[in-house]
């Protein structure tokens, strides 16, 4: 009896060993597979952050300097729209460097040198008036805006109570000349001669019904006369410079739908052959890009309408 007791003794202690030894290699198990589990973990997340650190170079790589563009401006709208340009062109990888000039001359002869990549200041009527006075060879690269003219007041502020000897100030080349003296005519208060158009001078007024003296002045200076003459006819750029608003101070202008409107675009204008270039290409594409065409209209008031 003894010795069947002491043998089911050893059958059990063997069994539980037996136990206990499978109990263990498979512990032994479960730790080297989640070793290997970790380790598998630690490598994918390792090839992880290896592949987003290569996305990230790419996208550094995607956005490195392009170049510089240089550019000759007028200071309102042009360079304030420019401001606004460079922040999207350096989201590209160029710098846009701006400089204001006072001005309509030399920012067409810095071009024209090759001292300036670009300008942004002039429609296209006067960029061809230039190119024939001046011998340049200067292209539109791509049209931009356009500013309304206006007629504002000096010391009157109604046209109708213009009397004999009354002076308006105009600018004085040949194509802002002729543009304003066209929207003095469509008011009524001179007429040209048949013909005369957009190369209309104050020799062409064949009637002054109000005998009215138009001083003609050098387009930064007409504004500048304000307090001295009746009215002033003005660019969309130097009337804001004066602190008018064309919707508010103006009291004739030309509508965005007539044709000197849509004559007197403004452009980039570039050196012949420089139009294709890469900086130019995205410059312009900028330029006419939805968010500078809603900065214009949320900025200026009417007076500068983003051109389609």
């Amino acid at each position: 009896m003894k010795k069947k007791l002491i043998a089911g003794l050893l059958t059990t202690v063997l069994a539980l060993g037996t136990l206990a030894g499978c109990g263990s290699e498979a512990a032994t198990e479960e730790a080297t597979t989640e070793e290997t589990v970790a380790e598998e973990t630690s490598e994918t997340e390792a090839e992880t952050e290896e592949v987003a650190a290569e996305e990230t170079a790419t996208e550094e790589t995607a956005t490195e300097e392009k170049g510089t563009i240089t550019i000759a401006a007028s200071a309102t709208p042009h360079a304030e729209i420019l401001e606004e340009a460079k922040k999207i062109l350096a989201e590209q990888g160029w710098t846009l460097e701006v400089t204001v000039f006072d001005d309509y001359v030399q920012p067409n002869l810095v071009v024209e040198s090759g001292e300036f990549d670009a300008n942004y200041f002039q429609h296209i009527p006067y960029l061809d008036s230039f190119n024939a006075e001046q011998g340049t060879h200067l292209v539109n690269a791509g049209g931009i805006h356009y500013e309304p003219f206006g007629i504002y007041p000096g010391t009157k502020t109604d046209l109708t109570t213009l009397e004999a000897g009354d002076v308006i100030a105009v600018p004085n080349d040949t194509t802002n000349e002729a543009r304003a003296l066209l929207l003095l005519q469509d008011n009524g208060i001179i007429t040209l001669k048949e013909g005369a158009g957009l190369e209309a001078t104050v020799n062409d007024i064949e009637e002054n019904p109000y005998d009215i003296e138009i001083q003609e002045l050098e387009a930064a200076q007409v504004s500048r006369v304000k307090d001295e003459v009746a009215f002033v006819v003005l660019n969309g750029n130097y009337a804001l410079e004066a602190g008018f608003s064309v919707a508010k101070d103006a009291v004739a202008y030309e509508k965005s739908d007539s044709e000197a409107a849509q004559t007197y675009v403004n452009v980039i204008a570039v050196k012949e052959g420089n139009e294709s270039n890469e900086g130019i290409t995205a410059l312009v594409d900028v330029l006419k890009s939805d968010e500078i065409k809603e900065y214009i209209n949320n900025t200026y008031d009417g007076a500068v309408i983003p051109f389609e």
